[in-house]
């Protein structure tokens, strides 16, 4: 709506946006210099803004573009408002597009996206889920001087010996080497801490963590052999029964769906089969839509890479990179199970009352949601087993800490984790070219840099420049 003349027959219309469905809205219009505005009500967190409605905040008045809940209206131009004017005047429309046909230019769409983003949940986790580029990580290797800060403090707390000792009955595909890549793409894992926060403790909780799930996800959990079960882990490179060939283990049922297989492409075979995404690596990563983000976070944004060939999660160091790649990202609403070991996420009354808490015990429920019944599953009390070994190994005390999950709650759109993380085509009005973030998951990962763009430019057939 632009603001900076209004006539006369258009007040009514105005009256009626601004008013929107907020039944606090004043029908007075305010007259300002230059032209005439509706009166706004104060902007207040609690209201659930539509398009059009208004909003007084800090004596400024602005226009809702876009649903937008608990979000105080700034005068950024590519963000949720627009600014109507105050006492001043109203002001010129900031937003008109410099290419044709109403395109906004890169620039304007990489601004709103910051705009978007501006906000403590999204630095927080943007920091947690950076990543070092592909040829850094594959430079890494034991005790070379050059290697990050992160993978040194692993060295020093998990020297190859300890890693030989905790996997002894492993696949020769995950070695210590790749444990140390994996952990490099990722160097917010084991990273240093500026706030006083026990780096080397937060290490070894994490380190205990991880590999009581590794060891549940792909041990042998053989109790008639001498090897304890908490160190029969990394057994499994590839989901045991599956392979290549034949049509068992295929997990790509999804591929013939039109919706899955636009949002994440599966690749296919020269015969024109598709590609099997059956659980491969550390993680046992499975189905295309998770291939996908997998393959967007190590390729610099390229789904395509891990879709076309999926083998790469088992034959490369990316079959212990899909377990921090899994350990560092969120999944709203629920935490990363990094902030749930290292603190930095806090939980609030609703996870509080639903059992969660900054324990072992909330990471099973963010793996695997083996969790609830009221007894310990079988597969939750293995993980738990296992962390209790590996915690008192790796010098973490576990006393005091929650690790039954038996009477947690999920977590749910009340959590302090329910944040909309990915871009979808704006469906609520405010402009064509936009996106917006929402909850549920697409191709565009608001986490990682240059999908906003990619969103528009999918989503509206458009080339910004």
């Amino acid at each position: 709506m632009q603001t900076s003349t209004i006539a006369a027959p258009a007040l009514a219309l105005l009256l009626t946006a601004c008013g929107g469905s907020d039944p606090a809205a004043p029908a007075a219009p305010r007259t300002l210099a230059g032209g005439v505005v509706a009166s706004c009500p104060a902007w207040s967190a609690a209201q659930v803004y539509t398009t059009g409605m208004c909003a007084t905040y800090q004596g400024k008045q602005y226009e809702a573009k876009w649903w937008n809940q608990a979000s105080a209206p700034t005068a950024d131009p590519y963000g949720a408002w627009k600014y109507l004017g105050d006492a001043t005047g109203p002001v010129p429309d900031p937003e008109t597009p410099t290419q044709p046909g109403g395109v906004p230019t890169r620039a304007q769409a990489e601004a709103r996206e910051a705009q978007l983003t501006d906000n403590d949940f999204f630095r927080k986790v943007k920091a947690s889920v950076r990543t070092l580029d592909n040829a850094a990580v594959e430079a890494v290797t034991p005790g070379a001087p050059a290697n990050p800060v992160n993978v040194r403090r692993i060295e020093r707390l998990l020297p190859a010996a300890k890693w030989d000792y905790y996997f002894p009955a492993r696949e020769s595909s995950y070695t210590y080497t790749r444990f140390l890549q994996a952990v490099a793409k990722f160097p917010a894992v084991c990273d240093d801490y500026a706030d006083g926060r026990n780096a080397d403790a937060i290490c070894r909780h994490a380190l205990a963590t991880m590999f009581a799930h590794f060891a549940q996800e792909t041990g042998d959990h053989n109790a008639s052999i001498p090897l304890p079960q908490w160190r029969q882990g990394l057994k499994y490179l590839r989901e045991l029964g599956c392979d290549e060939t034949g049509t068992s283990c295929g997990y790509n049922a999804e591929c013939a769906d039109p919706v899955f297989n636009t949002v994440w492409a599966c690749g296919t075979n020269a015969d024109g089969t598709y590609k099997k995404y059956f659980g491969r690596g550390a993680k046992q990563l499975s189905y295309n839509y998770n291939y996908g983000p997998f393959s967007q976070a190590m390729h610099n944004g390229d789904q395509s890479v891990l879709l076309k060939n999926p083998d790469l999660v088992a034959s490369t160091w990316l079959n212990l990179a899909s377990a921090t790649f899994f350990f560092v990202y969120p999944q709203p609403p629920k935490p990363s199970m990094l902030h749930v070991i290292d603190g930095t996420w806090v939980p609030n009354a609703a996870d509080t009352a639903a059992g969660a808490g900054n324990n072992f015990a909330t990471t099973i429920m963010i793996i695997n949601a083996e969790c609830g019944t009221g007894t310990e599953k079988a597969a939750a009390q293995n993980r738990i087993d296992y962390y209790k070994e590996f915690a008192r190994d790796m010098g973490w005390n576990v006393a005091g800490e929650q690790l039954s999950c038996a009477t947690m709650g999920r977590f749910g759109p009340s959590s302090s984790a329910a944040y909309p993380i990915y871009w979808e085509k704006n469906w609520n009005g405010g402009g064509d070219h936009q996106c917006q973030l929402v909850s549920y998951q697409t191709p565009y990962s608001a986490l990682m840099p240059g999908n906003y763009v990619r969103c528009v430019e999918k989503n509206w057939g458009v080339v910004l420049r």
